[in-house]
Parts: C-alpha cells; sequence; structure tokens
C-alpha cells in the first residue's frame, strides 16, 4: 500500500479545477438537471431504466435538443452533441478550458463530448447536488463497471446508498471520509460536521471528490492522499465512515474495489485500527465482506476485529458461496466478455486461492463501532452485537443505529430490580398481530413487528402481549407484572422472577423505550 501522503490544493491535473463549478452549477441548475428534472423529462419507466444502465429509453426521449435534454446526453449517456447546442446548455468555452467537456469530430461538423460523468443527486432534506465520476462509472445495470483501469474513479452505487443511509447524522465536529473516491460520504458529512477530512490511496479520487463537493455548494473538506489512516497519524474524530475497496480477490489486481491486501485483511485492519482514531462517543460506520472459513464460526472472526474501548454492532445481510461471488466480480470488470479460456483460468485463480485460505463463502455487511471510554476503562463491559437480518429494512437508518447503542447503555447500566422499577413506553412504529385459526376463541401466538427502522418481529406469549401493551410510560414494569398476575392467576412473585429477561430482549431490539431516556 502506498503510504505517501500529500494534500491537494490547486489545481488537479487533467480535470476541471473547482473555480469555475459555482458558475457551472447555476447552469445545470437553471437547466433543471437535477434529480426532479430528470424525472419529469424522461418519465418513471426510462429514469428506472438509465438507473440499470439501459440508455435506449432515455434516448428517445431527449431528440429535440433542449438544454436539459442536451446536458442528459452529454453527462448521462456519453453521447457527443453538436457544439452549438452545448453552448445552448452551459458556459461551452468555460467547460472545455476545465476540461468537463472535449471536442469531438461528427458527421456534421463540430462535437463536444464529456470527459467526466456529472450525475443528479438528491440530498435528504432535497438539496440538489452533483456527483462526478469516470465516464461509464455510475455504478448500475447487471453488466457491471467492466472497467480494469487502476485509477477508475466509480459514482454512486447500492453500496454508497446503504452506507449514507446507515450513518449516524447527529452534528460532530469532525468527521473522517476514508477511501473518498468520488465523495459521496463526504458530501453527507459536510452537512453536520464542521471540520471534514477525506482520504484516498488515489489521487484521481481526491481530485474527484473535490469537484463533488464544489459542484454540490457545500463546504470544502481537507483532502489527503494515502493509505487507510496514515494520511491522519495522530488525529481523533468524531464520526468516521468508509466504504472501502471490500471485494476479495486473487492478486486484488483493481485499486478500487480489492484495496491491495489478500483475504479480508483490508476490512481487518480498517476496522481494527478505527478505535484508536475516535473520540470518546464517537461512531465508526464501514461496509465490509469477510470471510466464512472451514472450522470458523464467522461472528467468532468478526468479534476478534472489534478494538478495545469499544461497542461494536455488526449485521450481515448477504452470503454468497465462492462461485457466485467469483461470478458476480468477473463480471463487474467485464472479463466473462474476454476470451473463454482468459475468463475460465481467471474463474481457477479466484478458486484456487479460496481454497488456500479455507473460504466457503463470503459475507456482506454493515459495521458500526462506537468509542467509549467506561469501556476502555474497564468499568463497562463492551456490547458486541453480531447478527445476520436479511430481510428488508427502511432507511434512512442512523437514527436507529444511535438509538440501539443508547439502548446497549441503558442495559448495562440497570439490573432486574432497576428494569422493573423502570416505566417503558411501545415504541411507535410496534403493532400486535394475532396468529390462528379462523373462529378460534384464543390466538396460537402473538406477534409483535415493527413497521419502520429494522423491520423486526419477535414472537411473544400472553403475558409478554398484555404487558407490551399497557407500555405507555406512567406505570413501571414491576407494577404491570403485579397487575397481570392477578388478572390471570399467576404468582406476580415468579412474574418479576422470570420476565425481566424478556423486557430486555424487547428493549434491545427495540420493541420497548425507557420512559425516561
Amino acid at each position: 500500500m502506498v503510504s505517501t501522503t500529500s494534500q491537494i490544493s490547486g489545481p488537479f491535473p487533467g480535470l476541471p479545477t473547482p473555480e469555475r463549478a459555482g458558475r457551472l452549477r447555476d447552469t445545470l441548475l437553471a437547466a433543471d438537471f437535477t434529480a426532479d428534472g430528470l424525472l419529469d423529462l424522461l418519465g418513471a419507466p426510462a429514469y428506472a431504466a438509465l438507473a440499470r444502465s439501459e440508455t435506449v429509453p432515455a434516448l428517445r426521449a431527449t431528440r429535440d435538443g433542449s438544454p436539459l435534454e442536451t446536458l442528459v446526453r452529454l453527462f448521462l449517456l456519453q453521447r457527443s452533441v453538436p457544439a452549438g447546442r452545448a453552448a445552448a446548455a452551459l458556459p461551452l468555452e468555460e467547460a472545455l478550458a476545465d476540461g468537463w467537456l472535449v471536442r469531438a469530430a461528427g458527421a456534421d461538423g463540430e462535437e463536444v463530448a464529456a470527459a467526466v460523468d456529472v450525475r443528479p443527486y438528491g440530498g435528504p432534506d432535497g438539496q440538489d447536488w452533483f456527483i462526478v465520476s469516470d465516464l461509464g462509472c455510475a455504478v448500475g445495470g447487471a453488466g457491471g463497471i467492466g472497467k480494469k483501469d487502476e485509477g477508475v474513479v466509480l459514482g454512486v452505487g447500492g453500496a454508497s446508498t446503504t452506507l449514507a443511509g446507515i450513518t449516524v447524522r447527529t452534528p460532530v465536529a469532525s468527521a473522517l471520509d476514508v477511501g473518498t473516491g468520488s465523495g459521496i460520504q463526504a458530501l453527507h458529512a459536510a452537512l453536520h460536521a464542521t471540520r471534514l477530512t477525506a482520504t484516498d490511496l488515489n489521487p484521481r479520487a481526491l481530485g474527484f471528490t473535490r469537484l463533488t463537493l464544489a459542484l454540490s455548494g457545500v463546504h470544502e473538506a481537507t483532502l489527503l492522499e494515502g493509505s487507510l489512516f496514515e494520511p491522519v497519524d495522530g488525529e481523533t474524530f468524531d464520526l468516521i465512515v468508509s466504504n472501502p475497496p471490500f471485494v476479495i480477490s486473487p492478486g486484488a489486481r483493481l485499486t478500487y474495489r480489492d484495496g491491495g491486501m489478500g483475504g479480508d485483511d483490508l476490512c481487518r485492519t480498517l476496522v481494527q485500527q478505527s478505535g484508536a482514531r475516535l473520540n470518546d462517543g464517537g461512531y465508526a460506520q464501514f461496509l465490509a465482506n469477510w470471510q466464512h472459513v472451514e472450522g470458523e464460526q464467522w461472528q467468532d472472526r468478526l468479534r476478534s476485529w472489534v478494538p478495545r474501548g469499544c461497542d461494536a454492532w455488526i449485521v450481515q445481510r448477504e452470503v454468497q458461496d465462492i462461485t457466485q461471488y467469483a461470478e458476480l466480480w468477473l463480471r463487474d470488470s467485464g472479463d466473462h466478455r474476454e476470451d473463454p479460456e482468459a475468463y475460465a483460468l481467471r474463474y481457477e485463480g479466484w478458486l484456487d486461492e479460496f481454497e488456500a485460505r479455507g473460504t466457503k463463502a463470503v459475507g456482506f455487511g454493515w459495521i458500526t463501532l462506537r468509542r467509549s471510554a467506561a469501556v476502555e476503562a474497564g468499568e463497562a463491559e463492551p456490547s458486541i452485537v453480531i447478527e445476520e437480518w436479511p430481510h428488508p429494512v427502511e432507511q434512512p437508518l442512523g437514527d436507529v443505529v444511535d438509538a440501539h447503542f443508547a439502548r446497549q447503555d441503558y442495559l448495562r447500566t440497570h439490573d432486574d430490580a432497576a428494569l422493573l422499577a423502570d416505566a417503558f413506553r411501545l415504541a411507535p412504529e410496534v403493532v400486535q398481530e394475532q396468529v390462528g385459526l379462523p373462529g378460534a376463541e384464543d390466538p396460537e401466538h402473538v406477534v409483535l413487528r415493527q413497521n419502520r427502522g429494522m423491520r423486526r418481529a419477535t414472537r411473544v406469549d400472553h403475558v409478554g402481549a398484555g404487558f407490551a401493551g399497557v407500555c405507555d410510560g406512567t406505570l413501571s414494569a414491576g407494577r404491570i407484572l403485579d397487575a397481570i398476575g392477578q388478572l390471570t392467576g399467576e404468582d406476580p412473585v415468579m412474574l418479576r422472577d422470570r420476565t425481566p429477561q424478556a423486557i430486555r430482549l424487547l428493549v434491545e431490539e427495540g420493541f420497548l423505550e425507557p420512559a425516561r431516556a
């Protein structure tokens, strides 16, 4: 891995400078080159097809040559247009001088073509943002990126938006985006971080990040070149985010996705080193891949990654066997479109690598760490929750993540007696479902279900259902159990003895909230 560290300043060779980005932004907005404007122009079917990298419907919808249609053809469809049409859509000479556009020969005279992908992106509160990346790298469609260039800079994909959605968005003094790429995580962090730093091993990525921030009209970031935390050695932050090059592949051929380390070492190193870079109460949030190795529980592997002094919540969202995984990333780089023998040899290489490491499958998911001074000092046991959750969730989940750790703090500071003395409220998104045969006098079982966030469901007995149903924050848990005992004829002492564990589970999973929280 490269260890050289340098701060990016001034013009970035081969890419447009940010000085005129304000004028270009005004031009794009005036033409309604925004997420909403694209939907109005293209219509829902063509807009959805464009997200899949299918361009024919959008080409049919942009034949008339309005400024918006010209911008769509240039930056989203990567088609050259007559210079006159381009001049009517944006400041042509400035765009050529700064490198947004290049001249191209056309059948009917001089034409211009885009040099970078500029893609409208809607911010969380309706902001009109723009993500700048390499042409053809906006991340979409079933065919993958099809790129093998070492310094390629990707745009926004599903992984990018997932990380942006799960990130805790409380105001912070300092935030760090490790491996910033085109700058999407830095762009989100700029809304709630006073001081923003972004790093990347690829200097071109820092140039694209600078352009993304400038064209989106947010405050500048400190951009540093280097590997992982080397550029910020000795510094600490309130928030660290990273969508790293997590792909596990033989030879780590492509820096933008493989990261230059073997197996899942890059993700492990990133997670383990992040603890010392966090301020007390600070969050580090990552997407990651991890190996499922013969003779080892994947949960134990990830537990060993958690740095000292940190709580952790790790969610495995998907698992692929090694053949599925190899095929996915061979398609992504376009290897499946090359010589069949070369493809077979590369496929063999992936399987050989996995076999040598004892890898039987690869997991994908989210890792969130929170620095805790109490855990660091040994005053509290770390809360490490590792779970598999392949079910649908409702983004954004930043508040859900923050609330998860607040509940862990509550539970480890309340023994059973304190739990029974406290009052609880049923979370507002929770509903109760009764399951049983039609016409039956009593349900077979009762399910509590969350309609938002993680969308969990849990089965409860009649005591649990009755308890949850009257939790409105006014009566203590112990008094509610006493009342249930009187109604059902059960011994209240026995209820108080056996129910706290069930209450803990309902609180831990977010069905119940402490009334004083």
